[in-house]
Parts: C-alpha cells; structure tokens; sequence
C-alpha cells in the first residue's frame, strides 16, 4: 500500500514538473511571437510619424491638441479595439504668443541676442521688460540671498544637471525646483523676473519649457529659459564684468479660460474577468516646441501598439486591456486626475496599470509601484524576458498619468516602463523632440516588451 501511495505521490509530482515546463515553453512562444510581431510587421512607427507630423505638437487647451483627440480615436477604430470612447478632461489653456525674443546690453553699446522661451504658465512682460541680471549657481543661494541685493532685477538661476547621477532622471528631479518654483523664490525677493539655465545635460542652442508654478500671495514674474550654450555664455560674461549688465525680456505668453478636451479611451475586453481592467498608456499633450515625438508620442504608439499586437496574435486577454491616451500630463495631470476620479465613481476594478513616458530609447526594464507581492511578481518575469536585454525590474515610481489610481486602489500594481535614460533630456521639452529623433527599432522593441509585460500580468493576476 505504502509502495503504491509513494508511485501515486512520483507521478503527481512528474506530472506537475511537466506541467509548469510546457507552460513555461508555451510562455516564451508567446513572447517570442510578439517580438516577432513588433519587429517584422510593427505599426508602432509609422503612427508615430503621423502623429508627429500629421498633426504636430499638442498643448493642452491648443486646437492641436483636439486634432490629436480625434486622431487617437481613430486610430484605436482602425486598429479593431473592441470599444473606443472619450472621457470629458478640463485643461488649462496657456498660450506662448509671438515675438517672444531678449538680449543683453554689453559694455559700449553692443548687444548678444538671446533666444528665451517662456516657461510654460509664465506670464507675459507686458511689453519690453529691461532690469540689471543678478546670478545665483544654485536655486539654495537665492534663497538665501538678501532682499535688498535682488529687488527690481532680472534673477538667472545657472544650476545645471548633476552629470554624476547615472540615472539622468534622477538628475532631473535634483534640478526641477529651479524650474517649477524658481519664480516664487524669485518674487518673494522682490525680483521682477526669472530666467534659467534649461534642464538638460547636453551643450547645445535650444532652450526646454517645462511647467513652472505660483503662489498665492506671492506677486507673479515671468520666467523663462535659455539654452545651456546661451547659459555658459552669460555666466562666464556676468563672472567676468566689472559693471551690472542688463537684460531686455519681451514674452507676450497670456492664460485663458480652461477648455473641454478629452482623455482617448479603447478596449479589448477580457474573456474570463471581463470586470477587472489592466491599463496602459501614456499622454497625448506635448509642449509647443517640437513635435512630442519623445515626450510623450512614444508612450501613445508603445501603448496601443503593445495591445494591438496581442490582438494580432489571436491572444484572448483574461481581463480587459483598456488604451488610455491621457490628456494634459504637462499641465497639472488633470486628465490622470480624472480618470481616476471617474473609475471611483463607475465602480470600476484595475488590478494593474502601466505607463510609458520616458522616451522611445532601448527599453531596459519595468519599475513597480506596489506591494512585494508585486514586485516579486514582476521579478519572476525576468526569466521570459533576459533574453530581451531586459534587466531592470525594481520597485519606482510608475508615471504620473496613472499614479492617482492610488489613491482609489488599495492593492493596485502600477509599473513604468524603463528605456535607457542618457539622450531623453537631449529632446526633452525642446525643438529637438522630433521624429525624426526616434530610432525605428528602439521603439519597436518598447512596444514589444510593454504586449509582453501585459500578456504576463494578464496570465498572472
């Protein structure tokens, strides 16, 4: 009997190990096949040439950005998803205007012409602006300036890039306070504008908006950028003078009335847990300068293309694969926001959520920001996907599109999308962030690692 017990006890055992083998082959076919699919028949960059080029950049509020609202749609149609629909997003409405110029008076009558661009929400000057130009190397030593030293002048704040930081998205996060709340250190001293050295690593002529704020209670500058090259060149000149130097500002940016816009949404609906959703996606704004094909036009063509693959391949997702092109990261996430608050109040079930928006680069890997559960999840992936020159699978931070659903789901897993990091600030928020910028092949593989993390979460959760 014992004998018996312990042959019946082998073969269950045999017959499990065979099992997860074949299930494990059948896994790495799969992927094998979506690799495949992205590579040799991947529509992933022609639909980013039409975005960028079709219709071009895509600020929020912007008649742009409506262009992009119905191209998303229509794209998602002609690519077979189950349903498409739009989800109503306000958006601010911020517009740079023309003639945005400035210069700097040198000694003997001379002039060095500049190319500022208006930090995204700035104000205008209101006509010419011209005040003597004070420097600060750091956005610390502004803050503790005294007052009477800034007082009715220009503030150039020169802090670049840390170029020791690896990660140059960590670079970026040590430096964007000079971008984002430059202007309210600047005014609580009494100055009458802001200009920065723009937020990249790379020497060369084009100046990088971004969003900046203000604060209530706190009078309102302009702020405003200037390239690196155009940086080194003012530091080394106001090192060096022996005089004040002026600066003439001339920016006629102006905010309007927030407008309707819209969050683009498509489907494949899951065939056993049809109610339990896993998203993806990116945002379809972009800044005015450029055509957003890094930032985030990679991130809407990896997203759909990712679920249009799967859909090619005949896979019958478990849960429903909801696209989602989210309108207005740039300007204050208000289309993140309000998905968010709208799947609350639908009763909606995410149980995952993927963002790409780190550029169209070599794909790396996958941050996860959940529970351990998750990330020991996402960490056994990486025997399907080694072989991909995937190797990072940390827990981080996901993206700001899909970061709100937080706040609504209690056990959600949230993962971003990791490509190489080292040329995104070269286009980042600038007039380099073209198409012509992006390489064929880097983005065709994003997509297909992005169809294979959601094939694996779908056959796992």
């Amino acid at each position: 009997m014992r004998i018996r017990y312990l042959t019946f006890l082998i073969t269950l055992f045999t017959l499990s190990i065979f099992a997860q083998k074949h299930q494990a082959n059948r896994t790495a076919e799969k992927i094998r096949l979506i690799y495949d699919v992205a590579l040799e028949n991947g529509h992933a960059y022609e639909d980013l040439r039409s975005l960028c080029k079709d219709v071009g950049h895509r600020l929020a509020g912007s008649a742009q950005a409506e262009m992009a609202v119905f191209w998303g749609a229509e794209k998602l149609r002609a690519h077979g998803f189950d349903t498409v629909y739009l989800q109503e997003v306000m958006v601010p409405h911020w517009e740079r205007g023309k003639d945005e110029t400035g210069w700097i008076k040198l000694p003997g009558n001379n002039i060095k012409k500049l190319k500022p661009l208006a930090l995204g929400g700035s104000i205008g000057t209101e006509g010419l602006l011209e005040k003597e130009i004070i420097m600060f190397q750091h956005r610390d030593d502004l803050r503790a300036a005294n007052k009477e030293d800034v007082e009715g002048k220009i503030v150039f704040i020169n802090q670049p890039m840390d170029a020791k930081i690896i990660n140059t998205f960590q670079a970026y996060g040590g430096c964007y306070p000079i971008r984002g709340y430059g202007a309210v250190d600047a005014a609580e001293k009494g100055a009458a504008a802001v200009v920065i050295r723009s937020l990249t690593l790379k020497h060369h002529d084009h100046a990088h908006t971004g969003t900046m704020h203000y604060k209530d209670g706190v009078k309102r500058i302009p702020g405003a950028a200037i390239s690196s090259k155009e940086a080194d060149w003012l530091a080394q000149l106001l090192e060096s003078s022996k005089e004040p130097i002026n600066m003439v500002l001339n920016m006629n940016c102006q905010r309007f009335p927030d407008k309707l816009s819209h969050n683009v949404i498509g489907e494949l609906r899951g065939s056993v847990h049809p109610e339990k959703i896993i998203a993806v996606g990116g945002h379809l704004d972009s800044w005015d300068v450029g055509e957003g094909a890094h930032d985030d036009g990679a991130g809407i063509v990896h997203s759909m293309e990712a679920v249009r693959i799967l859909k090619v391949i005949n896979y019958q997702p478990k849960h429903t694969l909801r696209v989602v092109f989210f309108m207005n990261e740039e300007f204050g996430n208000s289309g993140g926001l309000t998905y968010a608050e709208e799947a609350k109040r639908k009763g909606e079930k995410h149980i995952a959520a993927i963002e790409s928006d780190r550029g169209g680069f070599t794909p790396r890997g996958f941050t996860v920001d959940g529970s351990d559960k998750h990330l020991k999840l996402l960490q056994s992936f990486e025997k399907y996907l080694s072989d991909y020159d995937l190797h990072k699978f940390e827990a981080g931070f996901s993206g700001v599109d899909i970061n709100p659903l937080k706040d609504v789901y209690d056990d959600i897993a949230l993962f971003g999308f990791i490509p190489d990091s080292q040329r995104y600030f070269d286009y980042h928020h600038n007039a380099n962030d073209v198409f012509e910028n992006v390489n064929k092949r880097e983005l065709e593989l994003g997509a297909a690692a992005i169809a294979a993390l959601i094939y694996l979460l779908d056959q796992n959760l």
